[in-house]
């Protein structure tokens, strides 16, 4: 297993993290492996994909990517995730006891937070990088009026983002960003090549 900050460290290198939401699990593969291809290397596989064990299954130890979970609602699930290789555990909302599970086995857990006191519980249990979702019903500026009260809350926006705002969150100190829907869609639309290359024009961007 990838050692706790090596992971966080891999995050905030990357700074573009690849929500994936897959029809079934081999269209999860097939995404994030071209999305790997086109230089996004963080991949969150999320649990509304149908048998999405498979998936962690086939995607385990790729070379260069750093493979997590996404929407998991409760500790099983992330003890799940966890045996199934996740490197790192993303859920919408803040639970503790998900925070217990990811804490004993020494692994990232991003919740979701949307209020200062939400923020401040997820802290208190050692969450380092908070996911600010869904980040469309903000502006940029919410980052600079969160760390304000809370000057080392480290927050990664998602939901709504994309390669026209994604700079805008960076700037406003957004430590790292999910994108999502735009690389399900290139793939319906174009299969793994359109998603390689829409992968390559969001590192372009990058500020």
């Amino acid at each position: 297993m990838v050692p706790k900050m090596k992971v966080y460290e891999t995050l905030l290198t990357a700074k573009v993290v690849a929500v994936i939401r897959g029809a079934d699990a081999d269209e999860a593969v097939a995404v994030a492996k071209a999305a790997i291809a086109g230089g996004v290397n963080a991949i969150e596989l999320t649990y509304t994909t149908p048998n999405v064990a498979k998936a962690f299954d086939q995607l385990e130890g790729t070379a260069g990517a750093l493979i997590g979970a996404g929407t998991v609602l409760d500790a099983q699930t992330a003890r799940h995730a966890l045996l199934h290789g996740a490197q790192f555990v993303v859920s919408p909302h803040f639970d503790a006891e998900i925070a217990k599970v990811c804490n004993r086995y020494n692994v990232p857990y991003l919740p979701g937070c949307m209020t200062i006191k939400e923020m401040v519980q997820a802290t208190e249990w050692g969450c380092d990088i908070l996911k600010l979702f869904p980040a469309n019903g903000f502006e940029p500026s919410f980052i600079k009026a969160v760390n304000g009260p809370l000057p080392k809350v480290r927050i990664m926006p998602t939901g709504g983002i994309n390669m026209d705002n994604m700079n805008d969150w960076l700037d406003a100190g957004a430590v790292a960003v999910g994108i999502g829907s735009d690389l399900t869609k290139a793939y319906q639309a174009g299969g793994a090549d359109q998603v390689t290359d829409l992968a390559k024009q969001y590192r372009a961007r990058l500020r």
